[in-house]
């Protein structure tokens, strides 16, 4: 897999409704941008691809939680644009289990699935990723998150972007000023 370039993104949220936060709510985005050996023709075994993002995704985990630190990480996603040339089943390749299981690991665990969205788009094509808790999934105060990430001059066409946003938390306010909601998630959920 070419790596084109590498991208991180750091926010910082210090208040919310007029008041104050500590620690701040961080949220991270690590970006590749990689090149697409399969734009612009059909190709039936995307094989070779799925087993490419296993570093990939060990390198944007390295990146993410590097931004993160000095928090560790409670809700995560993942997420990626394909360039026109490309069909979305490219970077969905690229966005597998193969991919995030690297993420699991360097975060010691995440028993839920990581939320992800995939699209096709050329330049300044933004993307709104999913955040959810690492570890039951359906917390409410790490669920309502989500995080929108914008690349002016990419992705052109024979290019895709992986993305992994990880956060501190989803929300700077306790969650007891929302509506409590919360399951279990099963722990045998492992997906993508």
């Amino acid at each position: 897999m070419k790596i084109r370039k590498f991208y991180t993104f750091i926010e910082d949220e210090m208040s919310e409704a007029g008041r104050p936060g500590e620690p701040p709510l961080r949220k991270v985005a690590a970006v590749a941008v990689v090149e697409n050996p399969n734009a612009g023709r059909y190709v039936e075994d995307l094989k070779p691809m799925i087993e490419a993002s296993e570093e990939l995704g060990r390198q944007l985990s390295i990146i993410a939680l590097r931004a993160l630190d000095p928090y560790r990480a409670q809700s995560y996603g993942k997420g990626g644009i394909v360039g026109l040339a490309g069909e979305q089943e490219h970077i969905n390749a690229l966005l597998t289990t193969t991919f995030a299981n690297p993420l699991r690991e360097a975060v010691g665990g995440g028993k839920a699935w990581i939320s992800s969205m995939t699209k096709r788009g050329g330049p300044r094509t933004s993307i709104d990723i999913p955040l959810a808790c690492k570890d039951p999934l359906y917390i409410r105060s790490r669920l309502i998150h989500r995080c929108t990430t914008r690349l002016v001059t990419t992705p052109r066409a024979r290019r895709r972007l992986g993305f992994l946003r990880a956060t501190r938390t989803a929300a700077l306010l306790p969650p007891s000023r929302r509506r409590k909601f919360m399951c279990r998630a099963d722990p045998q959920i492992r997906r993508g």
